[in-house]
């Protein structure tokens, strides 16, 4: 791999050298969509990442969140509710990574690895039979100093990730109707811990504090407009990109005109001056033209096993698809989303009220747990109320009725009769609702069969 990146940058050298940046006006709307749609992984990502290492205090750091998340969260859009997580926010260049980790008494635990291209790895999951003892992992890049990806002796997994800073991220199912169990799975989550391989060998970490990072955006739209050269870059620099890669080259070819390629620092005196308004207002309607897909029931359940795989095994649709809806998800081995929306196919609104009805046989297929989570449609944020009511699951509360199905209400008041674990409340006025429906470990064979239920709208109070 080291091989492959240091042919792509010496070609991509002799391909541009020479060559005049590009002015704005030599870019046609053809090409600034292009570039807008194949940067759109990467600038979520970065958004994403950075922002949640500057939550938990910077990079080389965990944080076991043993709360479910509530309106509050803002570092993603469209986060879960319905597991816990530990973030592990690494900083390779210096150094390997390794992440320590205990038993976990839980029926679903599963690792989550993200750089900044977003392909989604998942080197360990219960499903794979993991975490049923404790166990080591070492994170590096073909770019970390001093190692070479051999195996260290007392570290049980070795794991190349493509980009210098990563997430790794642990999701762990509660057991909140357990009151005993989910005493002890927080117990065991604030065991996980991280150290660098020096320390691990009894040395002295090495310093992680001599780079800036380019600023982030509110959204991603803020990145697009203010500084997409600068954080391309970085991102430039700090990600494994493989000259048999397809995706990877039409990236690259279209920053090594604006002046932008792997292995130099950014400048903005040498790179292309780009119009960022418009830039920003053709991501915004990429934004929106992805978001709508949301509708296309079709679209969803057939891209559905596509998503969040690792690289080479997700077209550039997906990816960016994946990117727009909400960054950070799993493949479907591990996990499946979909929006639930009403009868004609559009999404909720908050003037009216919903109930979205499954019978013991509509619900969705799968042996560990499933549940419905409400978000506003254009951010992707819980719908604040008093109550931190977010989702319909195992996790957050649920009531099957006597004949084992379910009836979700998303309305504003609770409605009479019906179990405050199976509402979600609303704020009543006019914006658009997003409810996904995620399966953990489903059923595939029996999920291509399965149907999506639809939001039925109820007469509101």
């Amino acid at each position: 791999m080291k091989r492959h990146s240091k042919l792509l940058m010496a070609a991509l050298a002799m391909l541009f050298m020479g060559s005049a940046t590009a002015s704005a006006a030599d870019l046609s709307d053809e090409q600034i969509e292009n570039i807008v749609k194949r940067s759109y992984q990467y600038v979520a990502m970065y958004n994403v990442n950075n922002k949640i290492a500057m939550k938990n205090g910077g990079w080389n750091t965990v944080d076991a969140d043993t709360e479910l998340k509530d309106h509050t969260t803002r570092e993603i859009a469209r986060p879960n509710n319905d597991t816990l997580y530990i973030s592990a926010l690494l900083d390779l260049r210096h150094d390997p990574v390794i992440l320590e980790m205990p038993a976990f008494d839980s029926d679903y635990v599963s690792l989550m690895v993200t750089g900044y291209d977003h392909h989604v790895n998942i080197p360990m999951a219960t499903r794979l039979g993991d975490f049923g003892k404790p166990e080591k992992i070492l994170f590096y890049t073909e770019r970390t100093e001093g190692y070479d990806g051999a195996p260290v002796e007392g570290v049980g997994q070795v794991f190349e990730a493509s980009g210098d800073f990563i997430s790794a991220v642990l999701r762990i199912m509660p057991h909140a109707n357990d009151e005993e169990r989910f005493s002890r799975i927080v117990q065991q989550m604030e065991q996980v811990g991280i150290e660098t391989l020096s320390e691990f060998r009894g040395q002295p970490a090495k310093p992680i504090d001599d780079i800036e990072f380019p600023a982030v955006g509110q959204r991603d739209a803020d990145i697009f407009g203010d500084n997409l050269l600068e954080v391309m870059q970085f991102v430039f620099n700090h990600t494994t990109f493989d000259v048999d890669n397809d995706l990877d080259q039409a990236l690259l070819a279209a920053y090594g005109p604006l002046g932008v390629m792997p292995g130099q620092p950014y400048d903005a005196a040498e790179v292309a001056t780009i119009d960022g308004a418009k830039f920003r207002e053709v991501s915004e309607r990429v934004f929106a033209e992805e978001m709508a897909r949301t509708t296309d029931e079709a679209f969803v359940m057939e891209q559905t096993i596509g998503k969040f795989e690792p690289k080479g095994e997700t077209p550039l649709e997906l990816l960016l698809f994946q990117s727009v809806l909400g960054p950070i998800g799993m493949p479907a081995g591990e996990a499946v989303y979909f929006s639930v929306n009403d009868a004609d196919g559009q999404p909720l609104n908050a003037m009216h009220d919903y109930v979205i009805r499954m019978t013991a046989d509509e619900l969705p297929p799968t042996d560990v747990f499933w549940s419905c989570t409400l978000y506003d449609f254009q951010n992707g944020f819980f719908i604040p109320n008093d109550r931190k009511k977010y989702s319909v699951g195992e996790n957050a509360g649920m009531q099957l009725d006597e004949d084992g199905g379910i009836a979700v209400y998303v309305a504003a008041a609770q409605p009479e009769g019906v179990p405050e674990d199976n509402w979600l409340p609303i704020n009543r006025k006019d914006e658009d609702m997003d409810v996904i429906l995620r399966i953990y470990v489903p059923d595939l064979e029996a999920l291509e069969t399965w149907e999506l239920p639809k939001a039925e709208r109820i007469e509101a109070k």
